[in-house]
């Protein structure tokens, strides 16, 4: 099993220089996966703490959002299949993929974390989630648009399929960027 995840990590990308000078993007997926843990904090301040009884259905709607991210997690994993990376340089011979989830947006497993993220902090009405789903979005715009910029170098058909599909999330500008 250890051989398995090492050759795994070295099909990715992965090397200790990389991890000292972030030539694969190493450092953002550091900040991710940091902030995606940091969810299991518990809600800090509890909103009982505050004099607030957080309400059922902001608990369960939360609870939807967060099962709705990861349904479409999967989504997206199968659909990247083999170029499925969690670095934002792309695996070499890396196939461009613009249908399935990929149709929907260009980065749906990053849209999908966002989405996990917002759920949590609905369902558990804290101001530490809060944060941490701001810190996410911005580390994760971040890391798209580095994995943007070399893909448009390996795939000549990026440019055409960026400007119609949304970046992350529809609409929001820091996560919907389009080329004219």
């Amino acid at each position: 099993m250890p051989n398995a995840l090492a050759a795994r990590l070295t099909a990715w990308g992965f090397s200790w220089g990389g991890l000292r000078d972030n030539r694969r993007g190493e450092w953002w997926l550091i900040a991710q996966m940091a902030l995606i843990v940091a969810h299991l904090l518990p809600a800090t301040p509890p909103p009982a703490s505050l004099g607030l009884a957080w309400p059922l259905p902001l608990r369960l709607g939360g609870l939807a959002l967060f099962t709705l991210g990861l349904v479409l997690a999967g989504q997206g994993a199968l659909n990247l299949g083999a170029s499925l990376s969690p670095l934002p340089e792309p695996m070499p011979e890396a196939v461009l993929v613009t249908t399935g989830a990929y149709a929907r947006c260009r980065h749906p497993l990053y849209q999908s974390v966002i989405l996990c993220s917002l759920g949590v902090t609905v369902a558990l009405g804290s101001l530490l989630h809060l944060g941490l789903l701001l810190g996410l979005v911005v580390v994760l715009g971040c890391k798209a648009r580095r994995e943007e910029a070399r893909l448009s170098v390996i795939h000549p058909a990026y440019d055409a399929y960026r400007r119609i599909t949304p970046a992350i999330l529809p609409g929001l500008p820091w996560l919907d960027w389009r080329s004219p």
